[in-house]
């Protein structure tokens, strides 16, 4: 395993604040502990001599212990952290609440704990913790109700309460764990840390969490795509929030909130993302158990056709592939089931079927180079024994390379097959889509492996000018550019129009007059962000106009917010929109997953539609290529309705442009361009505007 090892598997555990008064969380402990650990166990409490017929230590220093539970209060729990650090104790449990999740003195106290821990290098869970398990060695260092059942599942919560609910959910399921985690405060170690951890353990097979927030969502993305070439991650991500976007400033902040931003950083880490307890074990229970499809199409065998209806829609409804038969295997089929039976998929073998033609029909079914899974489905029936029909699918799991889903439809009738399903790591699910939705999990999974990651593209860009335009923040009234700052775009290689901003009207005029055609002429203010709202832009004038709309669009601005600073016009060439699509390209800067940039459908209905996709910066070519693959767009953008198709080539380039300008740049907090105009010839950027942070630059 990793460097955490010794805190799974340790020696000697010393309980720092155990007792045996009833109720206690010391007791607790020391009776889970004391029941199935194989090693040492001793308690630390200076006023006992003996607890649990052993004798008692003054001090954790005196123990010799490589793994030290924190259960003493909270008011004393550093003076015990510190000794177990002098003492060379590197693992440490604290299992006692009153730190951060308290506020006042106990962020004080939590700060005081983090720095002994960096000053000792300690392995710390917690605080406010239920504790850690670990099967393979029988530790329970935790205060719940029951251990757990063996498996190769290693989990974490956020949630202690949750700890002790799935535990004993589990083991009315058969499902089995490696290591388990309460995370607590997470105030040293966090869920980036275990990930790292077991996917280094071969004991792990499968990774499941549930979190309510990442506390490094760059280091998670990076260690995450690691692991998850390996081994799966699945994750519960509840505290869904849209708060993040009412504070925003651009298009991009809005779309981009806190909900949005963990979409894209999990999708990005390769982290399979659920949406409830049942779906986080379902998906663990397949991953950990059955092996990856090596065929796209999925089978149903069944004896009961209603649930073969359900298995097939859901199966559409997942985007999976219904498989489609070949000749071959139907032939093989027919001399397998009845006359009224259905060698077509799903394949009904119909209700008087005894466990052979099951059996049969089945290993006819994955013969067939078109399946890479099935779908089992069993009703009750009596000519079937569902004991037999495990006993029969476990051995034919163990010649067959693809994934099965069994469904048995029944109550406790279904209790011993299930049992020895599970036992060969077949999983088990009465409800058929529950059942498709698990395999696909394993096809996700396998996309997730599949994937590349490769290095960004570096372009040759101009960063001394770009530093120049977003130090005019420096002093200013606000932190905020708008299309003043187009020359940031063309330092980074984004084309743009023939444009400049004008402070008088006949600036303006000679600037329209050096313009082929009509010109756009906007009002060019820090303060107004929705110039069309105002009437602040005005399109197709023509030369001789010019003076006068510049007067109008002053006007406009001024009665629309007069104590708004208003930069002068921007004069700007007309981009020819008949065979473009306005799209939007953006950036906003998550607390948690840093730079996000954002591709979708843009113009002013941006926040309407909200057609968009995110990815977690730097981006690569694949990764911007895949984001518009992303958006319901897309056909808009190749050609639909016989539209010529846009040069996909040059967006995608401006997506790595865009990412590696923000990359260089962490003070950009947010920026728009908006519309950012796809051609058949090319892009070109309308619209800018951003907002910087001076302190950053």
């Amino acid at each position: 395993m990793s460097e955490l090892s010794g805190l799974f598997a340790p020696e000697r555990v010393a309980v720092v604040g155990a007792t045996d008064r009833k109720g206690s969380v010391g007791r607790a402990v020391m009776e889970n502990l004391v029941a199935d650990f194989e090693g040492s166990v001793v308690p630390v409490n200076p006023t006992e001599d003996r607890l649990f017929d052993r004798p008692c230590y003054d001090d954790v220093a005196e123990t010799g212990a490589d793994l030290a539970v924190v259960v003493v209060p909270a008011a004393t729990a550093l003076e015990v952290i510190e000794s177990a650090g002098e003492a060379g104790i590197e693992n440490v449990v604290v299992i006692t609440a009153g730190f951060g999740e308290s506020g006042g003195d106990g962020t004080a106290r939590e700060e005081a704990l983090v720095d002994l821990a960096n000053r000792y290098g300690l392995n710390l869970v917690g605080p406010n913790s239920l504790g850690i398990i670990s099967t393979p060695s029988g530790l329970n260092a935790t205060f719940g109700p029951r251990n757990a059942d063996p498996g190769s599942i290693s989990f974490m919560s956020q949630s202690g309460a949750f700890v002790t609910a799935v535990l004993d959910w589990a083991a009315d399921r058969d499902i089995g764990f490696n290591d388990i985690v309460s995370l607590g405060n997470k105030a040293v170690l966090d869920e980036t840390d275990f990930i790292e951890a077991w996917g280094a353990d071969s004991g792990t097979d499968v990774v499941l969490g549930y979190l309510e927030s990442i506390e490094d969502g760059e280091a998670f993305v990076r260690t995450a795509r690691e692991v998850t070439a390996e081994t799966p991650v699945v994750v519960v991500k509840s505290g869904r929030t849209e708060a993040g976007a009412h504070a925003a400033a651009s298009h991009t902040g809005a779309i981009a909130g806190s909900e949005a931003a963990y979409e894209a950083g999990l999708d990005g880490a390769g982290v399979l993302r659920v949406e409830s307890a049942e779906e986080l074990f379902d998906f663990g229970a397949m991953l950990a158990g059955q092996p990856i499809p090596n065929a796209d199409g999925v089978a149903v065998v069944t004896n009961a056709g209603g649930p073969g209806v359900m298995a097939t829609d859901a199966i559409g409804d997942a985007a999976l592939d219904l498989a489609s038969l070949g000749g071959e295997t139907r032939a093989a089929l027919a001399d397998v089931l009845p006359q009224s039976a259905s060698g077509q998929n799903p394949v009904d073998i119909i209700g008087d079927a005894p466990v052979e033609r099951f059996e049969r029909a089945l290993e006819v079914v994955l013969d067939d180079p078109a399946v890479g899974a099935a779908v089992v489905i069993a009703c009750p029936t009596a000519t079937l024994s569902f004991e037999s029909l495990a006993e029969r699918l476990t051995a034919l799991g163990e010649t067959r390379e693809q994934p099965v889903a069994v469904c048995l439809m029944g109550g406790s009738s279904t209790e011993a097959a299930a049992e020895t399903l599970a036992a060969a790591g077949m999983p088990t699910y009465f409800d058929p889509a529950r059942a498709v939705r698990s395999l696909e999990a394993l096809y996700d999974y396998r996309e997730i492996r599949r994937r590349e990651y490769e290095a960004p593209t570096t372009f040759d860009v101009d960063r001394a000018r770009a530093r120049e335009i977003l130090e005019r923040v420096e002093g200013a009234r606000d932190n905020r550019l708008g299309i003043e700052a187009m020359g940031l775009l063309d330092a980074y290689g984004i084309p743009t129009p023939e444009s400049d901003i004008v402070d008088s009207p006949g600036d303006a005029r000679r600037v329209a007059e050096a313009i082929e055609g009509d010109v756009v002429m906007k009002i060019v203010s820090p303060d107004i962000l929705h110039k069309t709202d105002v009437g602040g832009v005005e399109v197709g004038v023509a030369d001789a106009d010019v003076a006068d709309i510049y007067e109008t669009l002053l006007t406009r601005a001024r009665n629309y917010q007069p104590d708004a600073r208003i930069l002068g016009v921007q004069v700007q060439e007309m981009v020819d929109l008949d065979d473009g699509v306005e799209t939007i390209l953006g950036l906003n800067r998550d607390p948690q997953f840093g730079p996000l940039v954002l591709f979708g459908l843009g113009g002013v209905f941006v926040e309407v539609f909200e057609d968009t996709t995110l990815r977690v910066a730097p981006v690569s070519e694949p990764e911007a290529a895949s984001m518009i693959d992303d958006i319901d767009a897309a056909p808009l953008l190749r050609g639909a309705r016989g539209r010529t198709p846009v040069d996909e080539d040059a967006v995608v380039e401006t997506i790595q442009r865009l990412s590696q300008l923000v990359t260089d740049f962490p003070a950009i907090v947010e920026l728009d361009i908006n519309p950012l105009v796809a051609t058949p010839e090319g892009v070109v950027a309308i619209d800018i505007r951003l907002t910087v942070d001076p302190e950053a630059l």
